[in-house]
């Protein structure tokens, strides 16, 4: 879900990650443990992961 559809970026990653890391989907799922519905995107024109909830879930 791009930002420009409704969405909110709380954090963004490097794709560039060691292999066997996932830090943007430990993040997100710290979020949704905690009740947010948070989900990992891929920005491509940036090469970055982004961790985004629906607008105004955070406002």
């Amino acid at each position: 879900m791009p930002a420009a559809m409704g969405a909110k970026v709380l954090e963004r990653f490097p794709a560039g990650a060691p292999r066997g890391s996932w830090p943007a989907e430990e993040y997100a799922a710290a979020l949704r443990a905690e009740g947010e519905p948070a989900t990992v995107v891929m920005d491509l024109k940036s090469d970055a992961f982004l961790v985004v909830v629906p607008a105004g879930e955070e406002d």
